[in-house]
């Protein structure tokens, strides 16, 4: 059953408290044994805590040893989902992570993309859609009013169809049939329940919205933004005041949609600072450190106040939910399972946040999924910038690389064009980045950049003037390999010469420690 789970308690309850908001050629120098083994170290998620790690061991059953490789190749799987996504266009059908595969596959609809799938890294599949065709006849269904009996559809680019769970299979037919998509790509799925908003999780404090009766409803901070924090719209509405659980005042609802979507912030009072935390049930925090979304086939964990850490995979992208009220297009699923309260709260994968908890299928002793709302649109819908450790909202950290240098500005000159080096850390503005909501990596108000756009082995990595450009959009990932997406390669340190002032290139990401970076 997909359904809303309000969770409403008289005044004065005990409630749960809760912390903080919220193998390819190598390079042209040869590598030391002393740089596998440093590479080798960068690999390991050491800044997971204890309770996400023990999680993820219990809900995909993988051993400690095997988790550092799982988060590579899910943060790996990400860049190729976006690489290709932006070099195939029309010809691109979907990536996802199947189950115990070493590479991202990706469906494609002729024979020459499938080869440049290959060559970035995807085991490649030909089809006979491609993904914009299966979102536009996913998108006629979302024009057609569906009846509380038809539950969810979507694109599967995995089965390359649009796939529509219902409990009721004649009345899912007679959508289709009026929606006027072809019944040959659709697959109609008999589900047993039907979605439900679970209404209160914590991704840092629980919180409450005062009912003016006694009663409260319980919500949870899902991530830090500047000036306050985003949740699950249906928690509450546009001006409803909350509070914190002891009562102090929070902030005030500053906007809330839902249905439609599922996405609402609250602007906080100056007696509370916005911190890139979420609670980890284990008495810390885990860190965040940007909003990469992540692909079909990715770990992912759920943060909430009824059911703790709850991890699995996404499963399904851009899924139109039907929760009885009203339809909500672009939402996401995953096979963590979710209980009553767990609504509003974080979803990451590693320490990238994916979105807010809106809702759960089944629950988790039937090992029911969750579904979430993502959290890059809340932010774009608006115009608010996630608190991260790399300084989202903020001044930035210094990027540590090889030998314990750091990314740097020459001389602290923030000229447009400037190439970066590597430099002994010594804590000036000259090494502090930030990671931005838009993939950008910024630095004295310029961007990060890969000179002309080149995509080519040796391209200068320079500071450039923020102009929107693909070559301006960066992601760390789980591995410590800093990406550029339009390249899909790595920030390098040539010939690994960690001497100061040796300037910055791109090149054939290989796993060398000349190639790790990890926020200071």
């Amino acid at each position: 059953m997909i359904a809303l789970s309000a969770a409403v308690l008289m005044v004065g309850t005990a409630l749960t408290g809760a912390s903080a908001a919220g193998a390819a050629p190598a390079t042209q120098s040869a590598q030391s044994a002393e740089n596998v083994r440093a590479a080798d170290a960068a690999d390991t998620p050491d800044t997971l805590p204890s309770g996400q790690v023990r999680a993820m061991e219990r809900d995909l059953g993988l051993t400690k040893a095997e988790i550092p490789g799982r988060l590579a190749r899910d943060a790996d799987a990400a860049i190729v989902e976006a690489h290709l996504t932006a070099k195939l266009g029309g010809r691109y059908g979907g990536t996802w992570l199947p189950d115990g595969a070493d590479a991202p596959r990706v469906a494609v609809t002729s024979a020459a993309a499938a080869k440049v799938a290959e060559e970035a890294g995807a085991d490649a599949v030909v089809v006979d859609h491609s993904l914009d065709e299966l979102n536009g006849w996913k998108e006629a269904l979302d024009d057609v009013g569906a009846p509380t009996s038809v539950h969810a559809w979507y694109a599967d680019p995995a089965t390359n169809e649009v796939v529509v769970e219902a409990s009721d299979v004649a009345a899912a037919k007679a959508m289709i049939a009026e929606s006027d998509v072809p019944a040959g790509v659709v697959r109609v799925e008999k589900s047993k329940v039907a979605p439900q908003t679970a209404r209160d999780i914590r991704g840092g404090d629980e919180f409450h919205k005062p009912l003016g009766n006694g009663y409260v409803t319980l919500c949870s901070i899902g991530f830090a933004v500047s000036g306050g924090f985003v949740t699950a719209g249906h928690c509450g509405s546009t001006g409803d005041p909350v509070n914190a659980p002891d009562g102090a005042a929070l902030g005030t609802y500053r906007g809330s949609t839902f249905p439609g979507r599922d996405w609402a912030w609250v602007g906080t009072n100056g007696n509370w600072t916005p911190t890139p935390a979420v609670n980890n049930y284990a008495g810390g925090t885990t860190a965040v450190a940007g909003s990469n979304e992540q692909g079909i086939g990715a770990a992912v964990c759920r943060s909430g106040r009824t059911t703790g850490w709850r991890c699995g995979v996404i499963q399904e992208k851009n899924v139109t939910i039907n929760y009885g009220s009203g339809d909500i297009p672009g939402m996401a699923t995953g096979s963590a399972c979710a209980e009553g309260g767990d609504s509003g709260g974080s979803v990451l994968s590693g320490n990238q946040a994916q979105g807010v908890t809106s809702g759960r299928i089944g629950d988790c002793s039937s090992n029911g999924r969750f579904i979430y709302q993502p959290v890059n649109p809340i932010l774009s819908n608006y115009g608010l910038q996630l608190t991260t450790t790399g300084g989202g909202g903020g001044s930035g950290r210094p990027l540590v690389g090889l030998a314990g240098k750091c990314i740097d500005v020459p001389n602290s000159d923030f000229s447009d064009g400037k190439r970066l080096q590597l430099w002994t850390c010594n804590g000036t503005g000259a090494q502090n980045f930030a990671f931005q909501a838009d993939g950008t990596l910024r630095a004295g108000g310029k961007c990060m950049d890969v000179a002309g756009a080149n995509t080519g082995d040796g391209t200068a990595v320079q500071l450039a003037n923020c102009s929107g450009n693909p070559a301006q959009q960066f992601t760390l990932s789980g591995a410590g390999d800093l990406v550029s997406i339009l390249a899909n390669k790595c920030v390098d340190v040539p010939n690994s010469n960690s001497a100061n002032g040796t300037q910055l290139q791109i090149w054939t990401c290989n796993g060398t420690a000349a190639q790790k970076w990890r926020v200071g």
